[in-house]
């Protein structure tokens, strides 16, 4: 059977590729520690999940609107307008199979294919930005951070990296896989630069807005794109219940597009139609239950995962030949292991690249990582810690890794 080029130039995602090796290794028996998933650790909220269960209680399982129910959708709105100052109404949501979803038919709505048109990528970034990108056509331009720049980008290499074939720009942010966030002034000042060029489209990925923590950046606040005046025709906010509400496995997504009266999203849903339609209707309770009465079950999280911060932080930055950041936001350390690289493990292998480095940590002791490589061009000699695991785990995972890179040679 034929396949198409596009399908076969795809790379496997790197962390699902990780979280498949652990979890065969951990299904033979071997004690794993994994530091692969970005997955909270946590059970979704009671009264999210009886939310749903009170749906299929009530026959919730018939078709949805292909966008989602008018309750789930005006939920989302009104979270918008209330908490990130978005001028938004019901009829420029659409409610995805999680947020993954909402980027694929966001790009493949924006781009057209063999136009050569490019979108702006500040790395190190989420593996699949680049693969959803070109899937639909596009070029990937990069802007590249490093350890020494906190892992961010400036206004003027954004500016420099806009030119006419640019048609869209991704902002996550918190950031996977650096768990770095950018503060208000930092955001404000990209939306400047964003402001003078009118045909590019904003994406912002907000998936880990709930997850800041001012307890290690002070002030610290969410600043969403979308809410500047300037930007609100066209910038597409992106976002979800997977990371904040401990809702990986419901897979819901969003999207909001205001912009044109709802144009794009209204072209947007016409796309999900020809896909997936909407996603199950009991799940839609659940929807409205999570953002009208979860703030509290999220903070309780957050707290945990700031913590998990701090301790990841200290521990990593111990190892003599790592180079770290320390984590603002989402759940990710990105150490830099470059003076690992080019020496031999305590099993004889020689390590020269991150993807080597990860393979013979898992192997020989049995702690799994991501390898960098396909975060981004600047992130080859990083691997990603998830810290979303018990605090037991970051001591013993990171306790293991430390004893192994003490013995490389």
């Amino acid at each position: 059977m034929l396949i198409a080029d596009r399908v076969l130039k795809l790379s496997e995602s790197a962390t699902i590729a990780v979280g498949a090796k652990a979890g065969a290794l951990k299904a033979a028996g071997k004690d794993v520690i994994s530091f692969g998933m970005g997955e909270p650790d946590f059970v979704t909220p009671e009264p999210i999940r009886r939310a749903a269960i009170v749906g299929l209680e009530k026959g919730l399982t018939h078709y949805a609107p292909t966008p989602g129910d008018k309750a789930s959708r005006e939920a989302i709105a009104e979270k918008l307008r209330r908490e990130n100052h978005i001028a938004c109404k019901a009829e420029h949501i659409s409610v995805t199979a999680g947020a993954k979803h909402a980027l694929y038919m966001t790009l493949q709505c924006l781009l057209d294919d063999a136009k050569g048109q490019e979108v702006v990528l500040p790395t190190p970034a989420w593996v699949s930005y680049r693969p959803l990108i070109e899937v639909a056509g596009g070029v990937c331009v990069e802007v590249p951070s490093t350890v020494d720049s906190g892992f961010k980008i400036t206004p003027e290499a954004l500016d420099r990296a806009i030119t006419p074939r640019t048609v869209g720009v991704i902002i996550n942010t918190p950031s996977n896989p650096c768990g770095v966030a950018y503060s208000s002034t930092e955001i404000e000042a990209f939306a400047r630069v964003l402001a003078r060029h009118s045909h590019v489209t904003i994406i912002a990925d907000e998936i880990y807005e709930k997850l800041l923590y001012p307890e290690i950046e002070p002030g610290l606040q969410q600043r969403s794109l979308a809410s500047f005046p300037e930007l609100a025709e066209r910038t597409i906010t992106i976002n979800g219940l997977s990371k904040a509400f401990a809702m990986t496995g419901w897979r819901v997504g969003y999207v909001c597009a205001p912009g044109e009266n709802g144009r794009f999203a209204k072209e947007l849903i016409k796309l999900q139609g020809q896909m997936t339609n909407g996603i199950a209707t009991f799940i839609m309770p659940a929807i409205v239950e999570a953002l009208t009465n979860g703030a509290g079950d999220v903070e309780a999280m957050r707290k945990v995962f700031a913590r998990r911060a701090k301790l990841i932080h200290e521990r990593l930055t111990a190892i003599p030949r790592f180079r770290c950041v320390r984590p603002n936001g989402a759940f990710y350390s990105f150490p830099d292991i470059s003076e690992c690289l080019g020496r031999t493990t305590p099993a004889g292998r020689t390590i020269e690249t991150a993807q080597q480095f990860a393979e013979a940590l898992l192997d020989e002791a049995l702690v799994a990582v991501v390898p960098g490589e396909d975060f981004g061009a600047c992130a080859r000699t990083h691997v990603r810690f998830s810290f979303a695991c018990a605090d037991e785990n970051i001591e013993r995972g990171v306790g293991r890794v430390a004893e192994w890179v003490a013995k490389l040679r």
